[in-house]
């Protein structure tokens, strides 16, 4: 029992090692994100190369309740006051679910030769934990759900920002958030209060991503009876971004390139289709919805994860609220409505 802590705690800090080298060698180079990115690509690389990593549980879990907060805080009121505006691009958005499915399942199923629970749940454009969970309940290869599923998000969170700044136009250097400093003590306390008990009565009820979506709910009604003004410090942040770059590469461990180089480049194939129905369906609604930039929808419809996309649109100046509602409701309608489709889908093709 003592040694199988001990060898855990070993390969943390052999994991935080590498990760600590990808940021330094980003901000040595000078390439974007770098507390994102450099946890990343270290640990992808460490991972093909066959080192043994581990995640940090509780505390890549804080990693994303401070994600959570930082939603929830972008909630104000002046989000909900434009809401009737974006309701004509939300309204595209279960259409956008579905075409993703109507591709990706048939996809995945005959070229992939993957079964049909694996295919579904691999097309789904969920958050990568929740579709593993829901997949392994429905019988699914949680090995090539968490491979197809990293693989879109490490596909995604790589190439958006370079189309950010270069088709869009946009700087990457905006501040993530003000210093800890800068934001009152009664302020922070309460952000954190937010966190903490939103993630802990979002367990408790089971919720599906229950360390974003407690927080964010929590911080969002502070947000929008005007009792907090303010996001998450940029320190905090900067901490998310590690332990999210971080449990993204590390899903790789244990993966051989040579064993699985089919199902990456079947996956590749599918983000890179993504891609071009994000940009048919940004082209669409950008000629239709005057009021918001192409950055704002592209961002909106971007199959990346909720946590990614939201760090993208902060420090790039999207319009935060706008993107964020887009993907909520894209999240809650894979969340929700993925097991009972699923359910049915695969109980009458089984017939």
């Amino acid at each position: 029992m003592v040694s199988h802590f001990l060898s855990t705690q070993r390969t943390r800090l052999t994991t935080l090692a590498f990760a600590l080298l990808g940021v330094a060698a980003f901000k040595l180079l000078e390439l974007p994100l770098p507390f994102l990115f450099g946890p990343l690509f270290a640990c992808l690389i460490a991972a093909l190369a066959g080192a043994q990593l581990r995640g940090f549980g509780v505390i890549s879990k804080v990693g994303r309740v401070i994600l959570g907060v930082a939603i929830g805080s972008s909630l104000t009121p002046a989000v909900v006051h434009v809401l009737p505006s974006i309701a004509l691009s939300v309204a595209f958005i279960p259409l956008y679910v579905i075409l993703i499915g109507l591709i990706g399942v048939p996809l995945f199923e005959r070229v992939g030769k993957l079964d049909r629970q694996t295919a579904y749940y691999a097309a789904m454009p969920g958050g990568l934990q929740d579709m593993v969970v829901f997949g392994i309940e429905a019988g699914a290869d949680p090995k090539a759900l968490s491979l197809i599923h990293a693989t879109r998000v490490l596909i995604v969170v790589v190439v958006a920002p370079v189309l950010v700044s270069q088709l869009f136009g946009a700087s990457l250097d905006r501040p993530i958030g003000a210093p800890a400093a800068s934001i009152p003590d009664s302020e922070l306390i309460l952000l954190a209060l937010a966190g903490l008990i939103g993630w802990q009565l979002a367990e408790r009820l089971k919720l599906f991503g229950a360390t974003i979506l407690g927080p964010m709910l929590a911080t969002a009604m502070l947000s929008l009876s005007g009792t907090i003004d303010s996001r998450p410090p940029s320190e905090a942040l900067i901490f998310a971004q590690f332990f999210i770059g971080l449990g993204i590469g590390v899903h790789y461990t244990g993966v051989k390139l040579r064993e699985v180089a089919g199902l990456l480049a079947l996956a590749t194939l599918f983000v890179l289709i993504l891609a071009a129905l994000a940009a048919l369906f940004t082209i669409a609604i950008a000629s239709i919805d005057l009021r918001h930039s192409q950055l704002d929808i592209f961002l909106a419809y971007a199959p990346g994860g909720q946590a990614e996309m939201t760090l993208l649109a902060i420090i790039s100046g999207a319009d935060l609220g706008f993107i964020i509602v887009h993907h909520l409701t894209r999240m809650i309608l894979v969340i929700l409505g993925a097991p009972f489709v699923a359910r049915f889908f695969l109980k009458k093709t089984r017939v």
